[in-house]
């Protein structure tokens, strides 16, 4: 199924370890060269500037092929319209297809065919169905799928997440206001049968070409599972889909639930990624956590922002404060040591230059060195030089 050889893709794996062991100070330049020039691997591009210029290379040369052929084919208007886009998708397959061959993974020019196959899959569905959304939707989740199986690339597997819940909502749409209405609690179970799903798979996982994609994955229920019941994307969704309109000394049904919901989700991230020490789930309770208070402030001011700012700036300092107090004698686990690995010593350093200059502490000052030389018996006298 994997179009690239897989030796290679593994031995970009052992590159990466040896670049990521070399960074850690564990082995030299010398030895990091030498791995590289004895595993042959993939052509990627890990500088993401230059892969983007790749990337807007490969826009341009698929839209020059899409270019000519439209011009070809401008005779027949009104046919041509119709398939014109399952001709630009077919070349976009073509062209993935001849770059894979040639090993080019994860490099700008393979992002541009196969984002650009994507999509226009969607619009040739879109032409011929007359934009019915949901056949669009299972259509392009289908493709991506099929594009991270065999080319391992990573953005398919967003598209595809994106696409799948598309299909879900639009799915409910066709149940008229009762899928409407129970649009949040379907979004809320299927993100967490899909999270399940996507972690057993990777505990299960035997090789490790597919993690990175499984872990986006993974990685975009514990959102969706949030944004799913968070209170203020329901009122809204509820009076943008349903035409309610929230009364004052009113609220949506089940508001205790969606509330609840808002806040007691974060704090079940913050306390889950502490102890698994799971850093993604980590960064995303920290942004939960900051949505919820948004969430709240966007309909109920309780006080001004100034103050709120200034509370909120106290709270987060005493959190940081004494999570480092707690945390910067333990030497595993969560822990305030510097990482060898990733040079993560900035903080302690900072931590430094911000008690000496609160403390005023100056640099030590050599002192001045003593005119008379003493020694080697230079001055009226024998001495360990043995002159007079």
């Amino acid at each position: 199924m994997i179009a690239y050889d897989k030796r290679k893709i593994d031995n970009g794996a052992l590159i990466d370890q040896a670049d990521t062991l070399y960074k850690g100070g564990f082995i030299s330049k010398d030895q990091k060269k030498f791995i590289e020039k004895e595993l042959p691997d993939l052509k990627s591009q890990s500088n993401i500037l230059v892969r983007i210029g790749f990337f807007l290379l490969g826009c341009f040369l698929y839209l020059s092929i899409c270019g000519v052929i439209t011009l070809v084919g401008l005779s027949s208007e009104r046919v041509f319209f119709e398939i014109c886009c399952y001709i630009f998708a077919v070349i976009g397959f073509v062209g993935i297809e001849l770059l894979a061959k040639q090993d080019y993974h994860n490099h700008g020019l393979d992002d541009a065919f196969i984002l650009g196959a994507l999509l226009n899959v969607g619009a040739a569905i879109a032409i011929t169905t007359e934009g019915y959304e949901i056949i669009i939707a299972l259509f392009v989740s289908a493709a991506s799928l099929f594009m991270f199986l065999r080319y391992l690339h990573v953005l398919s597997m967003l598209v595809f997440c994106f696409a799948v819940s598309a299909f879900l909502f639009f799915g409910m749409f066709e149940f008229g206001d009762i899928g409407k209405a129970i649009l949040p609690f379907a979004a809320m179970i299927f993100a967490g049968i899909f999270y399940f799903i996507t972690k057993k798979i990777i505990d299960r996982l035997a090789e490790s070409h597919y993690y990175n994609g499984l872990l986006l994955a993974n990685s975009f229920c514990l959102v969706l599972f949030y944004l799913s019941c968070n209170y203020l994307v329901v009122r809204e969704l509820s009076a943008e889909l349903l035409g309610e309109e929230v009364k004052p000394g009113t609220d949506i049904p089940f508001a205790f639930f969606f509330y609840a919901f808002t806040f007691v989700v974060p704090v079940f991230y913050l306390i889950k990624a502490l102890k698994t020490k799971d850093r993604i789930m980590l960064w995303i309770s920290f942004l939960a956590i900051a949505f919820s208070i948004y969430t709240i402030r966007f309909y109920h001011s309780v006080l001004p922002v100034e103050v709120a700012l200034t509370l909120g700036g106290l709270v987060l300092f005493a959190i940081a404060y004494f999570s480092i107090k707690k945390l910067k004698e333990k030497e595993s686990g969560l822990t305030f040591k510097p990482d060898r690995i990733n040079h993560s010593d900035t903080l302690l350093n900072a931590e430094a230059l911000v008690v000496a200059s609160t403390f005023g502490i100056k640099p030590e000052v050599k002192p001045q060195a003593s005119p008379m030389e003493f020694g080697d018996g230079g001055f009226s006298g024998g001495g360990s030089g043995g002159s007079f």
